[in-house]
Parts: structure tokens; sequence; C-alpha cells
């Protein structure tokens, strides 16, 4: 039987969410895209409850394709709020287009999102080793450079405990703790060079 995160235990879904995905580094766009508006949504709510409307999201946001997003109007963002699954809240809904259209430039500017992100740790993963889950920060300088950055870019719903968790989240900081069968290289993602298991969630991580 395999040690896990405390956290993951929770439900199946956090379970296949910690195993499959969470720190597993990503250079795919539209999925950094796609975890960068469910962090955001998350705000103020419980991660299980955002993953439980993932589905939802990707129906509302055509897969979170960034261009669609981008030049999403206002009467279509209206009605993303009221006739879909997605959390009612009009602000995180805007942002997903903010953030697309923030997103675009950077991929003009960078190449890609990946490169922009990544190069905040010359494309190295930071490996913790905590030892319990209760050490993990909610926030790090790094998070708040990131957070600070994204912001003068005109990304929204970005300050700097969704964007650790975001980090967190595609892989550039692994925060797996030690007892955990994924921490850093011993599992069966860790440092993002091995094949990924098939998830309910996607179908690859990298380009």
């Amino acid at each position: 039987m395999e040690t896990r995160c405390a956290w993951a235990n929770s439900s199946e879904l956090m379970r296949e969410y910690h195993d499959k995905e969470w720190c597993v580094p990503s250079n795919n766009d539209q999925y950094l895209f796609e975890m960068l508006v469910l962090e955001g949504a998350q705000a103020g709510l419980s991660w299980s409850i955002v993953l439980k409307k993932r589905e939802a999201y990707r129906k509302a946001f055509h897969h979170f394709d960034l261009e669609y997003c981008a030049n999403l109007t206002e009467i279509e963002m209206e009605n993303i709020r009221t006739n879909t699954e997605v959390v009612k809240h009009l602000l995180k809904i805007k942002s997903v287009k903010s953030n697309a259209m923030a997103i675009m430039e950077i991929q003009r500017e960078y190449g890609s999102f990946a490169k922009f992100l990544w190069s905040y740790v010359d494309g190295k993963p930071i490996i913790s080793n905590w030892q319990y889950d209760s050490q993990i920060p909610a926030e790090t300088d790094l998070s708040k450079k990131v957070s600070k950055d994204l912001k003068k870019r005109g990304f929204k719903f970005v300050g700097p405990v969704t964007i650790y968790s975001y980090l967190q989240a595609i892989g550039v900081v692994n925060d797996h703790i030690t007892s955990c069968a994924f921490h850093g290289n011993k599992g069966k993602h860790g440092d993002g060079s091995r094949p990924l298991k098939k998830s309910i969630f996607l179908e690859t991580r990298f380009e």
C-alpha cells in the first residue's frame, strides 16, 4: 500500500489528482491555462469542490482554448455564470478572459507560457523535503515574485497564495512530503521524465 500526502486520502477524486497530476511538471500551455483558471476559481473554496466542477469548466470554456477564451463577450460570460455549473462568481469568470489575453501576449514575447513560468526556476522543479503537510508554506518568495509579475501583465486572481498552489499543481514546486511515494524522484512521476499513467483528467502533460 502506497503512502501519500494526508490530504490525498480524503476522496477518490483527490487521490487520483494527487497521484496523476499534482506536482507533475508540464510544458503544455493549454493545461497551464486550465490549472490557472481552476486555482483562481478555488479562492475561498476547497480544491475538491473545484475538481468536481472541472468538466463543467472544460465545457464552458471550450477545453480552455486560449483564443476562444480571450474573445469571450460580456453576454457569453454572463451566460456561463447563469447557465453552467462553474463557480458563479462573475469576476472569476471574467478573469478567464483577461488571463487568456495575458497568456497570449506572453506567448508572443517568450514563445510559450511554459517558457515564461519555467524561467523562474531555470527549468528545474524545486524539490521540497517537508516531513509533514503542516510544514508546507502557503506562499513563498517565489510565489510572491511570480504573483507580482503576473499582476503587472494584467492577470487576475493571482495572489501569492493562489500562485504557490498553482506552482505546486504544475510541477514547478514538488511539495510531496518525504514519506509520500511520489516525493521527489522516488515515485511514478517525480522528475517528469517518466511516462505518465493515463488519468481521468488528461491525455498528456507534454507537447
